[in-house]
């Protein structure tokens, strides 16, 4: 009887961390999620004014 009470407490514990792991991740991915969509949001601003383009090494330059 003693064996499977420690058992349950281990196994309590056990269940009572990973929950504190879980909690944890998925504040994470709420404050992660939250910073791409700013970054979205701000890249659909940048492509509205036309200041979002990209300038790549090969291309000519506009006065030629």
């Amino acid at each position: 009887m003693q064996h499977l009470e420690e058992q349950i407490a281990h196994l309590t514990r056990t269940v009572d961390e990973l929950s504190d792991v879980v909690a944890r991740q998925q504040s994470e991915l709420d404050r992660l999620t939250h910073r791409v969509q700013m970054l979205f949001e701000r890249e659909a601003s940048r492509a509205q004014e036309g200041s979002g383009g990209v300038i790549f090494a090969d291309e000519r330059p506009p006065h030629y």
